[in-house]
């Protein structure tokens, strides 16, 4: 096959041309980051002001015909206020940003039925999904614009199942109680979309889960956290991202490395306050920034910083809890845990800050502990029965290189010193079979796995690391660093893809497919 440049290859009417040569690649200048930091036009508000908004959560309209849940979302431009006394346009799930929150349980499955009255094309992938191939979220599977698909005319050469207005996408649901989340996923425009507010919790219940003793109800939060930056009328901005939508950018070349916010937003609020009880509450963290990673910290005055009871992974529950100082959270990651606030006398404050950010990214949000409550809830010693991942002796290993580098007139992000082609298949792996992967990198790169989650077997010569325990399928690989893990494909066979879940990366071309067989 001919190989088409990148953006040439997704040959939509209304999409950026193919990207000229990079005139060059920094790491930016943010610590602990790749990407580069945008800086707002506008005065930005105090912190701790705005109370924490917790997103809605998604209800079933029926049941379809095979008897699963069946859930209706309509994805449209709606303009929200976020930075206080204005008006900001996002993408929204139900046009709103994060979108709704679907509570599912094991062994009942689900139906999406997703309508996009975007003026732009689509893909919803479930992050962390054990999804059929066709639910979940190829690249070039688009759902083009209700009412305007004719607007846009797939290249001869897409490889995808396009759809006109709407997609239907079936959730088994035959995983681990865990925090998922969904998320656009289209070719080369996952950055800006997903920066415009196409992200939203998708959280999996079970019996396991349902007889610990965890808090519940109010004091089970959904923290979703990202860096956004705002223009002068209090838009989002982003690199070349012109508001009518309809020229919609991929990365600039001068932005490859990744873009940086400088406003932290939790669950779409600027530096957000939430009323707490002296009790123990249950935090989902999830990390949706396009590049920024975070170390966060519970920092209260006078008294040593609160401790992280870590109770799960990003797929599910761990075998016991494991106690954390601080957490590090890369995009894509996620992290339940168990905060107590049950010796704090009412009035203290509790701030969450990023020692990893720079000035107004030091802070993320505050508890204020505003009452004495009973709290039966408690962290038992034991969570669930954790697999081991084990590899058999003479398992089939590979190795996935994660670098900057050039292929044909693409320069940019490659695996393997390739960039993404859907028509290329890097891996093909046998179902069923358990495999060791290892992943190399040159600067930070948060790799996500398609369809099932892995067991990080080492960092370098070294164990998994302290964010490592437990099933993941998004791993932080860190600069010029070595980690392996153990990976193992079930149930559905088809084309999938690992990739790089720094969004710029994405977009740049940074994703493999792979193939089950």
């Amino acid at each position: 096959m001919t190989r088409l440049s990148r953006r040439g290859f997704l040959g939509l009417l209304g999409a950026a041309g193919a990207g000229a040569a990079l005139a060059g690649c920094g790491l930016g200048a943010a610590p602990g980051q790749t990407g580069e930091q945008l800086t707002s036009a506008l005065p930005l508000p105090e912190a701790f002001r705005v109370p924490l908004p917790v997103p809605p959560v998604a209800r079933p309209v029926g049941t379809d015909p095979t008897g699963a849940d069946l859930y209706r979302v309509t994805q449209r431009v709606a303009n929200v206020e976020i930075l206080p006394g204005l008006r900001t346009p996002v993408l929204g799930y139900d046009g709103i940003f994060p979108g709704p929150t679907f509570e599912t349980r094991r062994g009942r499955p689900v139906v999406v039925q997703h309508r996009n009255e975007l003026p732009v094309p689509t893909v919803v992938h479930l992050h962390g999904g054990h999804t059929p191939a066709e639910s979940d979220g190829w690249p070039l599977d688009l759902v083009l614009p209700a009412g305007n698909a004719a607007g846009w005319t797939p290249h001869h050469g897409m490889l995808g199942d396009v759809a006109a207005g709407e997609r239907e996408y079936r959730y088994p649901t035959d995983q681990r109680a865990a925090t998922l989340w969904y998320h656009d996923h289209r070719m080369d425009f996952t950055g800006p979309s997903v920066y415009r507010g196409l992200a939203g919790f998708h959280l999996v219940r079970d019996d396991i889960e349902d007889a610990l003793p965890l808090p519940r109800g109010e004091r089970e939060l959904p923290l979703m956290i990202c860096d956004r930056a705002f223009a002068a009328d209090g838009s989002f901005a982003y690199p070349g991202l012109d508001q009518g939508m309809r020229s919609l950018p991929g990365v600039e070349d001068d932005w490859m490395e990744g873009v940086l916010g400088d406003v932290v937003l939790v669950n779409g609020a600027p530096w957000p306050v939430h009323e707490v009880d002296a009790a123990r509450y249950r935090l989902r963290l999830l990390n949706t920034s396009n590049a920024r990673r975070y170390r966060l910290v519970l920092r209260v005055p006078g008294v040593p910083d609160l401790p992280f009871v870590q109770i799960g992974s990003d797929n599910g529950l761990l075998a016991a809890p494991l106690t954390h100082q601080a957490l590090e959270i890369a995009a894509g990651e996620r992290f339940d845990v168990i905060v107590d606030f049950t010796a704090l006398p009412a009035g203290t404050e509790v701030t969450m800050i990023n020692p990893l950010g720079t000035g107004r990214t030091q802070d993320v949000m505050r508890f204020r502990v505003v009452r004495t409550a009973p709290d039966d809830s408690r962290v038992p010693e034991r969570l669930a029965d954790v697999e081991p991942l084990v590899p058999p002796a003479g398992a089939p290993q590979r190795t996935f290189r994660f670098t900057r580098g050039s292929v044909g007139d693409h320069r940019g992000w490659t695996i393997n010193g390739g960039s993404f082609d859907p028509a290329r298949s890097l891996a093909d792996i046998t179902l069923g079979e358990t495999e060791v992967w290892r992943f190399v990198s040159d600067v930070h790169h948060p790799v996500h796995v398609h369809l099932d989650a892995f067991q990080v077997l080492r960092r370098g010569s070294e164990g998994p690391g302290p964010y490592d325990i437990g099933w993941k399928d998004t791993v932080d690989i860190r600069p010029a660093e070595v980690v392996d893990i153990a990976v193992r494909f079930e149930h559905y066979a088809g084309r999938f893809v690992v990739h790089c879940h720094n969004l710029e990366h994405e977009d740049m071309a940074m994703m493999a497919t792979i193939r089950t067989v």
